[in-house]
């Protein structure tokens, strides 16, 4: 048994994302009640496709023929991550803590395993294996808040099933980016993936506004909020995900998601005032382990 090895710029691009995604879930906790969740992952990936449209407009004309052919798969990959996974998260915070969410987010091994053996032919290994159940320890541990009896009367938060989907989501889609990504530059496939994310969320946002009638708040936080939104866990921390799949394959770096936890722990306690509970430690305790053996092999 060996360890993978990998360089620093592989390891930079495996660690921003979940550094990212973190402070991603501390501003979505702390704009709810201010923006209603869908609207916000609207919002942030409107300003993500503005910011990115005049670096990839080019490309994107260059590319048209290519776009077309790929249509139904990036129009797939841009439900999935763009639409789903993030509206999932920002409903998630509306009734969880980013620790909870950031530690249920964390079973995304378990689904990339299943989902990869079952409709990918992927070959599981021991290591892979163990590493995603013990990561399903900790996780599990979180959603019962340390009580086993939570579990037999199925008594979860809905914020904590709601990020649950959301792992399912993003499971499936990093599948798709390593198997089926189309061969387009990185900034036209993100834009392209924004369009039909943006385009998916629209009549849904359109739904909230209109059923729940709470309509954006514009208040001086907000506009900070969403301009970390639509920068640093959009774009920035898209592209480096993307560049450490094409590097690493697409088991390992979802390994390194599981760190999310850490640093939402830490962001949550200095900005937010929520404290660890024993079964936080309990969980990354596990989880730590289940990433150490996934780079077993």
């Amino acid at each position: 048994m060996r360890t993978t090895r990998i360089d620093s710029t592989t390891l930079f691009l495996l660690t921003f994302p979940p550094l990212a995604w973190a402070g991603n879930a501390i501003v979505g906790r702390l704009a709810a009640g201010s923006v209603p969740p869908i609207t916000l992952n609207l919002v942030r990936w409107l300003i993500a496709g503005l910011l990115l449209a005049p670096y990839a407009w080019p490309g994107v004309i260059a590319h048209r023929a290519s776009l077309w052919r790929h249509a139904g798969m990036l129009a797939a990959m841009g439900v999935l991550s763009i639409a789903s996974y993030n509206a999932f998260q920002y409903l998630a915070l509306t009734t969880s803590t980013p620790i909870n969410v950031t530690l249920i987010g964390a079973s995304t091994p378990l689904f990339l395993l299943v989902i990869g053996a079952c409709f990918f032919r992927e070959r599981l290994r021991t290591w892979h294996v163990a590493g995603a159940l013990l990561c399903l320890v900790g996780v599990s541990f979180v959603l019962m808040r340390g009580e086993p009896a939570r579990l037999a009367q199925m008594e979860f938060v809905a914020g904590d099933l709601f990020m649950l989907a959301a792992t399912i989501a993003w499971s499936i889609y990093t599948w798709l980016l390593r198997k089926h990504r189309p061969d387009l530059p990185l900034q036209v496939l993100l834009f392209a993936q924004i369009v039909a994310g943006v385009i998916a969320s629209l009549p849904l946002a359109a739904w909230e506004i209109g059923t729940l009638g709470q309509p954006l708040q514009w208040r001086s936080k907000i506009g900070w909020i969403l301009l970390y939104v639509g920068t640093v866990p959009s774009l920035l921390a898209y592209f480096a995900w993307d560049r450490a799949i094409a590097r690493a394959g697409a088991q390992l770096p979802v390994f390194f998601i599981t760190l999310t936890p850490l640093f939402a722990a830490v962001l949550s306690t200095v900005l937010l005032g929520d404290s660890p509970h024993w079964y936080h430690a309990v969980g990354l305790v596990c989880i730590g382990a289940g990433i150490w053996l996934a780079q077993r092999r």
